[in-house]
């Protein structure tokens, strides 16, 4: 099997999961955070919502320069167009893992900031990166929502919200 169809398969499953959580964030919740130093929920479900979009990125592009192109999140203040911003990341990504890509997967991709280079992959490696970006990310918000009382969905299994006690 290819690593593109790896990485397809992947992407579908890790989605079911991500837009379960993202589909039970309250709306009256985006500028709640759990400390000082920690984001928003708006900050952390945007950054979720994307992280699928890296995909993309990481096949068509050989890197990013946050000096010539600054990050400027898209401003998300409901669920309804976070999960729009959601599955708009995730098709941008299926329309690239194609068999016809799977060749590019060796080539380099960097992401620096001006002369610093902050990370410096094979396209592959961009792609595994992303998955365990989106699934940290994902917990992360877990744990919002589990201080908001918001019972949280099974990823891998029953969550123990859907246990029977």
């Amino acid at each position: 099997m290819s690593l593109i169809k790896i990485f397809l398969n992947e992407l579908e499953q890790e989605s079911v999961s991500t837009r379960k959580m993202l589909k039970i964030v309250p709306d009256d919740k985006y500028d709640w955070r759990p400390h000082p130093k920690s984001m928003t929920i708006r900050a952390l479900t945007t950054h979720i919502a994307e992280i699928p979009g890296w995909i993309e990125h990481g096949i068509t592009n050989d890197g990013l320069d946050f000096a010539t192109t600054p990050y400027n999140p898209k401003v998300i203040n409901n669920t309804k167009d976070l999960l729009e911003l959601f599955e708009e990341s995730v098709a941008k990504s299926k329309s690239q893992l194609v068999e016809e890509n799977e060749t590019k997967l060796d080539g380099r991709w960097v992401m620096r900031n001006g002369d610093a280079v902050l990370m410096d992959l094979s396209k592959a490696e961009v792609i595994r990166h992303s998955f365990c970006q989106l699934i940290h990310h994902r917990a992360q918000l877990g744990v919002y929502l589990r201080l908001l009382d918001i019972p949280i969905p099974g990823v891998y299994g029953p969550s123990a919200d859907e246990m029977n006690h």
